[in-house]
């Protein structure tokens, strides 16, 4: 029982250390839509106007009118590629440092899935193997390792397909926040009384 009870201690650190890892990567790929860059001029447009600042983007012309948008990266087959073949959509985002990562806790998930059914296949077959005449209930240990390593198998199984809904999620995500300007270098000028005084504030 010693020894189950480590097995299963092991299996709830495995399990936090997943959460936290998905915790991370999730923060991870959330941070360029944070250092998005903020660009405002501040500027009084009336000699007569009350109030002494206004708020308008340094970066629209007055006379530039509408102008029609087009996205460089098409969301749904950022989305397609993934499905496909997880870490496409990012590679088609043009996001290489995710691709390994996905790759890699793809790998260690179906790894954790191949372990644990060989061994809950072993363990079934000796529980099966501990059933006789004489004890028709068998060897309870081994009965609880097989179902133990069920579960194990099951988890990490989970586990694979919210890492496949996180692939596309973020693939769609990267696709739809490409187009932004995720500078970290922010400017004011504020003009005030006919003086302009540039700020500079650099992350």
């Amino acid at each position: 029982m010693r020894s189950l009870f480590i097995i299963k201690t092991k299996s709830l650190s495995a399990v936090k250390f997943f959460y936290g890892a998905v915790f991370i990567y999730i923060t991870v790929i959330s941070t360029p839509a944070l250092s998005q860059k903020s660009d405002y001029v501040f500027k009084k447009p009336y000699p007569n106007f009350n109030s002494p600042l206004q708020f308008s983007k340094d970066t629209i012309s007055p006379t530039s009118g509408n102008v029609k948008f087009t996205m460089k990266k098409n969301p749904l087959k950022a989305v397609l590629y993934s499905a496909v073949i997880p870490g496409a959509g990012q590679f088609y985002n043009e996001s290489y440092w995710k691709i390994p990562v996905i790759a890699a806790a793809g790998g260690y998930f179906l790894y954790e899935v191949i372990k644990n059914n060989n061994r809950f296949i072993d363990f079934r077959d000796q529980y099966a193997n501990s059933q006789t005449p004489e004890n028709p209930q068998g060897e309870l240990l081994l009965k609880d390792l097989r179902e133990f390593y069920s579960d194990q198998r099951d988890n990490f199984i989970i586990y694979s397909v919210i890492l496949y809904a996180v692939n596309l999620i973020d693939a769609y995500v990267d696709a739809q926040l490409y187009d932004f300007d995720v500078s970290d270098n922010i400017k004011i000028r504020i003009l005030k009384k006919e003086k302009i005084i540039n700020l500079g504030f650099n992350f």
